[in-house]
């Protein structure tokens, strides 16, 4: 048999959250908190007759509204324009006995309240579905950006080091070049000394010769 959902209330920014659950673990989920706000003391069961018949009307539906503030919940409520005041809310006064009558309204059959606890039950998975779909989407498209993202960042490095390559193979090409032309640089020093050393033995005879005479 399907759990009866129940009103459950929390705070979350500046908004108060509100939503019939049939757990405590499916309203924390729901509100998409990761610790247990129910046993710090943030979150609890209400059984406050207006908030029970919004959230009861939409089960499964997170509905909020602003701190402070005593205006319905509702799915897509917004903070006040101005500023407002938080206030401490205050007890209420004592309502008045009950004057006696003889009208007995007739009590909801059990057959009656099973259909209506099932009735919201099915609203209540189907809120929870919608929300897992909505979830699934924004994980995908999460997913999808930070793909995308990694794949720009792997084709900017792939393109540095594809430039990195070539900048080192003409720097290779050009210093293979320079140690050619150094050889034949050296190959001409050589000759040129080797050059030199013969004539100038033969002008070092010369001059010896012309210093005899």
């Amino acid at each position: 048999m399907p759990r009866k959902l129940k009103t459950y209330v929390t705070n979350l920014g500046f908004f108060e959250l509100a939503l019939a659950a049939p757990s405590m673990k499916a309203a924390l989920e729901a509100w998409g908190m990761g610790h247990n706000a129910f046993h710090q003391g943030f979150a609890k069961e209400t059984d406050d007759p207006k908030i029970v018949a919004a959230t009861m009307a939409q089960p499964g539906v997170v509905l909020k509204r602003p701190v402070g503030t005593k205006g319905p919940f509702t799915e897509n409520a917004v903070l006040p324009k101005g500023p407002w005041t938080l206030t401490v809310p205050k007890g209420a006064p004592p309502k008045p006995s009950p004057k006696p009558t003889t009208k007995v309204k007739a009590k909801p059959t059990a057959d009656a309240d099973g259909a209506r606890d099932k009735a919201a039950i099915l609203s209540f998975q189907k809120a929870k579905e919608q929300r897992d779909r909505e979830r699934a989407r924004t994980e995908a498209a999460e997913a999808a950006r930070q793909d995308k993202e990694k794949s720009g960042i792997a084709r900017a490095v792939a393109k540095a080091e594809e430039a990195l390559h070539a900048a080192q193979a003409r720097h290779e090409e050009a210093m293979k070049t320079i140690e050619s032309e150094r050889e034949k640089l050296d190959r001409r020093a050589a000759a040129e000394n080797q050059r030199w050393n013969v004539e100038r033995k033969k002008l070092q005879a010369a001059a010896l010769q012309a210093a005899k005479r």
